[in-house]
């Protein structure tokens, strides 16, 4: 018996902005994701991609139509969903270790014993094992996107929403921070959808990659991507396979692309 979809949307609808003359962002989506799976979601700036993350974590509703996360609407689900940015919106006035711990302060009940092994252990994770009581200002742009993933870790959601999340780094940190995030994945194969404007990003990461259209956002197809994993980019840049789904993709968006 085939489980059901950890995230399961069906014909909807999103308007956004005055009620008089609303903005069509998402025209009849039909969405489903399985558990575990390394979703990747592109399409042109503004057609309605981070409204899907939006949808799923309750901070926007839909006009119409269905959302399910784990069988339930995300309004009972959205303490299940970590988000992440092309910032890292870590706090400045709190040590890396005590970032790391601040699901777990919110989430009250937890001793400062176990926060602090808890930050520690992810800190280990994420290969900042002796950064703990360091400030933030004295890390990297790639270290602190670390920091904030394992501060989300800390959390122990059920999926993962990331939104640009390596936009902001410059072309090598961003290929290992690509790299060390599906090193940290392929642990816990949590589910993620990742929102991305890079083809190769998508390809690299991604178990599945949705094409968008500009809005209002229809989805165009649906690419399989095959290779196995762990995966080098290096390495899968150099094959026609990679090539032809590159292609394949980009026709599809560069019709709505401009500049």
């Amino acid at each position: 018996m085939t489980a059901p979809p950890i995230i399961d949307m069906r014909d909807v609808h999103v308007a956004l902005g005055d009620e008089s003359a609303p903005t069509q962002v998402l025209n009849g989506l039909d969405l489903q994701v399985t558990e575990g799976s390394f979703t990747a979601i592109i399409g042109p700036s503004g057609c309605g991609k981070t409204t899907i993350l939006n949808l799923l974590a309750d901070v926007v509703a839909p006009t119409s139509g269905t959302v399910l996360v784990e069988g339930e609407p995300p309004a009972k689900t959205s303490a299940r969903a970590g988000y992440m940015l092309a910032r890292d919106a870590l706090l400045p006035w709190r040590s890396v270790r005590r970032n790391v711990e601040l699901p777990l302060d919110i989430r009250g009940g937890v001793s400062a014993e176990h926060r602090r092994a808890v930050a520690t252990e992810l800190l280990a994770r994420v290969g900042l094992a002796g950064y703990e009581e360091r400030a933030v200002k004295q890390l990297s742009h790639g270290m602190r996107q670390r920091v904030s993933l394992a501060r989300i870790l800390a959390f122990d959601p059920d999926m993962l929403l990331m939104d640009e999340p390596f936009s902001a780094l410059d072309a090598q940190t961003r290929m290992r921070a690509q790299e060390f995030f599906l090193e940290v994945w392929q642990r816990d194969r949590k589910t993620v959808l990742l929102v991305t404007h890079d083809i190769s990003e998508a390809i690299f990461m991604a178990d599945q990659i949705l094409v968008f259209s500009a809005r209002p956002a229809t989805l165009l197809e649906t690419f399989t991507v095959d290779f196995p994993r762990p995966r080098v980019l290096e390495d899968i840049r150099r094959t026609s396979e990679f090539t032809e789904l590159y292609e394949a993709v980009w026709g599809l968006l560069k019709s709505d692309v401009s500049y």
